[in-house]
């Protein structure tokens, strides 16, 4: 029996399993935005804004964001100043 578990992303509860990647989870609930991960266009982000490797482990209670590659390129070009 595979254990099962929740992660956030966006807001929306996805559905993860023991040793699955959080990719993997995101495949599983929306191909498209997984896609959009693979391009410099969109990036995954933790629950503080900071960059999240997708190919890492899930964990349960995860919360993950995805967002503009540009927004947070101009956010860390501000924060370096």
């Amino acid at each position: 029996m595979t254990s099962s578990f929740v992660i956030f992303v966006d807001g929306t509860p996805v559905a993860a399993a023991a040793g699955q990647t959080t990719l993997d989870a995101i495949v599983a609930w929306r191909p498209d935005v997984a896609e959009s991960l693979s391009t410099d266009l969109r990036m995954l982000t933790d629950s503080r804004g900071l960059p999240a490797d997708p190919a890492a482990p899930a964990y349960a209670g995860a919360i993950f964001r995805v967002v503009s590659s540009r927004q947070l390129r101009s956010a860390n070009d501000s924060s370096s100043e």
